[in-house]
């Protein structure tokens, strides 16, 4: 078990932890939460023991591996399969010491690497690095593209697949959703649901951590306090805690004010001096209990705006993507032929895997990009309030941020009615909690969280009509995004939003776009829809991939089946004469004696393969069943990819032994 005990934690003034104590027991899925800042990746950090604490002592037993998602951007040209494969350290070690076994031609040592590679698994380890790069997003096409070829997201999944590869007692992981579609995420809560070691994960996704976690920690005001239960549920007991804490003080402030007037009243008297005494020493001993405090919530409303043109924008035939983004020079389109209408008060979630184009087409409606074809026609005094996926597209690193909103007043003073006063941006960045000298911090030292607030405060500045939101939530913590959720519920404007925070999106959102195949269209359907959508939409690729199948199995030159009927049906060799029947039969004894250990090999084999192809068949059919969930369907098809690895594995070393026994055959004749 992970034990701390009285662990006091620093990270230059400021205290992270202060005597904090926790347990938490083998096979445990934690979710550690509190707000940005309070100090979760610090805790992290101390784990993996990049920090020591400064007071009190914390245990892991010693034989545990731990794994985490490393937060350096990998800058290596591997292949994307071979660079999660990597992760794998035993199966890594073993391999090593293979290569270092047959250096030296150390027979015994070659005999134990083998073992060891057998033990971590080494004849599916490339099917299981690869299913793991599919789950998270990974097209067929891509498993085995260098790694420095992906943008920073897609190498983030990659650091991802390599720490879910390695087998650890222990995984630690930090905000592993920020770069994940819906899909993706869906397919991780299954992975992780079925993780047998101990979690522990930093999340500010309400949904995720429900689905997962069975132990809540909250870190607050650097103490930690272990919660039995999901997200949902410690909310539910904490405020329970609070509410009785509230209480118990206000009982306590009332004894005490008994006590205090009793003695301010009867000190003075000779009678009643004794008996006031009393009460002074009993008003010493009580144990004074804290008033329940807690860092006020933060909430925030945009402001109505100036006016609401209907409607908002048409689109007709326009081509989203990219101006001269191919190797020719020429444009490269991503979704083509959009012919929508946004209309005032619409509140639309957009839907679709990483790549698809959901957010080239909301950076083409924020005029980011210009259209490749078609004509955008804006409604009268659409105002556009945008928020980028990557909030440093829209601020300035060098900047603070009351010069950032400085510019933005100057910027936004002919559409507002007049240029700010400094005090007014200020009380403005108070709002969204920028206080006393954090206005004049550069931009580039603030947290992800802290920029994305500034980038909240613009919009709200802006007074919009139109909100374009691409994942707004990725760097917020739960408060943040509660307040988010409140505030566009009461937005009077139009709003399009892209998300994987599906408590987002099924809050805020009344209808649904779905961008795939290049094409946007309308989505008949909420959340539970779209996750039926995506497991049949993965289903039906499957069996297109099936259907190809045979053509393939019918062009292999030589396969298990067909060398083992070559075999049996090669006739014996026609002997004449007692002697020749004799030496013959000499010979077969010879060659039985020297091929028997091959052909029992060989005959275990043919079982293992028989019951192989039951259970793939078994596996397919139940993939092919429909109402599969998509935790059913991804089980199902990581059962069927090692099956597939193993048939691969067993049916090369069948044809092997094979030719061992022919070989064999030739020496004896």
């Amino acid at each position: 078990m992970i034990t701390l005990r009285n662990v006091t934690l620093r990270r230059g003034v400021k205290v992270v932890l202060d005597g904090a104590t926790l347990t938490l027991n083998p096979g445990e899925k934690v979710g550690l939460v509190g707000r940005n800042g309070a100090g979760k990746s610090s805790l992290f950090a101390m784990l993996t023991h990049r920090l020591a604490p400064d007071a009190g002592d914390f245990e892991i037993p010693p034989k545990w591996r731990v794994g985490e998602v490393s937060q350096q951007m990998p800058e290596v040209d591997t292949p994307a399969t071979e660079f999660v494969l990597q992760g794998d350290l035993p199966l890594m070690e073993a391999q090593a010491a293979l290569d270092a076994a047959e250096a030296t031609d150390d027979g015994h040592a070659m005999a134990e690497a083998h073992l060891a590679l057998e033990e971590a698994g080494a004849f599916d380890a490339k099917a299981r690095a690869q299913t793991l790069l599919l789950g998270l997003g990974f097209k067929p096409d891509q498993l085995e593209g260098a790694v420095n070829s992906f943008s920073g997201g897609w190498r983030m999944r990659l650091q991802l697949a390599r720490a879910l590869m390695c087998p650890s007692d222990l995984l630690l992981l930090d905000e592993p959703t920020n770069h994940l579609d819906l899909d993706a995420l869906v397919w991780l809560e299954g992975w992780l649901q079925r993780y047998a070691g101990t979690l522990l994960i930093i999340s500010h996704d309400r949904e995720f951590l429900d689905a997962i976690t069975n132990v809540t920690v909250h870190l607050d005001e650097a103490k930690l306090t272990r919660y039995g239960g999901n997200y949902t549920r410690f909310e539910e007991m904490r405020a329970e805690r609070m509410e009785q804490q509230a209480a118990a003080f206000s009982k306590q402030q009332d004894r005490i004010a008994h006590l205090q007037k009793f003695i301010d009243r009867f000190k003075a008297k000779a009678t009643k001096a004794k008996q006031a005494q009393s009460r002074v020493k009993a008003l010493a001993r009580m144990e004074k209990l804290a008033p329940v405090l807690t860092a006020a919530d933060f909430s925030f409303e945009f402001r109505e705006p100036i006016s609401l043109p209907n409607p908002m924008l048409a689109m007709r035939d326009v081509v989203c993507g990219y101006v001269g983004a191919n190797e020719d020079g020429s444009d490269k389109p991503i979704v083509h032929g959009i012919n929508r209408t946004v209309l005032a008060g619409q509140r639309i979630g957009i839907l679709g895997a990483n790549g698809q184009g959901k957010s080239t087409v909301v950076k083409t409606i924020a005029r980011a990009h210009p259209a490749l074809a078609g004509t955008l026609t804006e409604g009268k005094g659409l105002a556009i309030g945008y928020f980028a996926q990557q909030e440093m597209d829209l601020l300035h690193a060098d900047d603070s941020p009351l010069q950032h909103m400085v510019r933005l007043g100057k910027a936004t003073a002919a559409h507002l009615g007049g240029e700010p006063r400094e005090q007014e941006l200020r009380d403005f960045l108070g709002q969204f909690r920028f206080v006393g000298d954090m206005v004049h911090q550069p931009i580039g030292t603030l947290s992800g969280g802290e920029q994305a607030r500034l980038v909240l405060c613009s919009l709200v500045w802006q007074r919009p009509n139109l909100l374009l939101l691409d994942e707004p939530t990725n760097h917020l913590d739960l408060a943040t995004r509660e307040a988010l959720s409140m505030a566009l519920n009461s937005f009077d404007g139009t709003l399009m939003l892209v998300s994987h925070d599906r408590a987002l999106l099924r809050e805020v959102c009344d209808e649904f776009w779905l961008v795939a195949d290049g094409e946007l269209k309308s989505f008949d359907g909420d959340l539970d829809d779209y996750q039926r959508w995506l497991v049949e939409r993965s289903r039906e690729a499957q069996r297109a991939a099936s259907g190809k199948a045979p053509a393939q199995r019918a062009s292999a030159p030589v396969t298990p089946t067909t060398a083992a009927a070559a075999v049996v049906s090669a006739p014996p060799a026609v002997s004449h004469g007692r002697e020749d029947r004799k030496a013959a039969a000499q010979a077969r004894a010879k060659l039985a004696d020297l091929t028997r250990p091959l052909r029992n090999e060989q005959a275990q084999i043919d079982k293992r393969l028989e019951k192989l192809g039951r259970e793939k068949t078994e596996v397919e059919a139940l993939l092919a069943a429909p109402g599969l969930t998509g935790e059913q369907f991804a089980e199902h098809g990581r059962r069927l990819a090692h099956i597939q690895a193993e048939l691969a594995m067993l049916e090369e070393r069948w044809l092997e032994l094979g030719e061992e026994i022919e070989a064999a055959g030739r020496q004896a004749g």
